[in-house]
């Protein structure tokens, strides 16, 4: 087992990168350092990058009120290689022609989300201020 708490390849089924639906041509520069092609395991015992989305160990099946939504982030969820994410027009332009990501596509088209993100906290009348439009 790796020291990050997932099995080497060699402890899971093999992989076939030829017939893998979800696999993108990466350019060298972003295939370097991404970490292995092969399905893990990871923490929570849920195996990712082997294409069956439901598991029984996976917090998304034992879903409840309770569930705190950042149990499933980080990059133990996401396979490096194999993510139905790759697939889509913008990632394919970044990581298969070089393109740089276009910038604002998660901005509010004239809310200023970032309003005051800079500004220290300790302003005693900062509450009172309002957002600019």
């Amino acid at each position: 087992m790796a020291d990050d708490g997932r099995k080497e390849a060699a402890e899971l089924p093999k992989d076939d990168p030829a017939l893998d639906p979800y696999e993108i041509e990466f350019l060298p520069q972003f295939r370097e350092g991404r970490g292995g092609r092969a399905p893990f395991v990871n923490k929570h015992g849920v195996v990712i990058g082997d294409h069956e989305y439901e598991s029984a160990q996976s917090p998304l099946s034992q879903w409840s009120t309770e569930t705190d939504p950042a149990v499933m982030a980080g990059d133990e969820w996401v396979h490096p290689f194999k993510d139905v994410g790759f697939l889509t027009a913008e990632n394919r332009a970044v990581f298969e022609e070089g393109r740089p990501p276009k910038g604002g596509i998660f901005m509010h088209p004239y809310k200023n989300t970032a309003y005051r993100a800079e500004e220290p906290d300790n302003e005693p009348d900062s509450a009172e201020k309002e957002q600019p439009e």
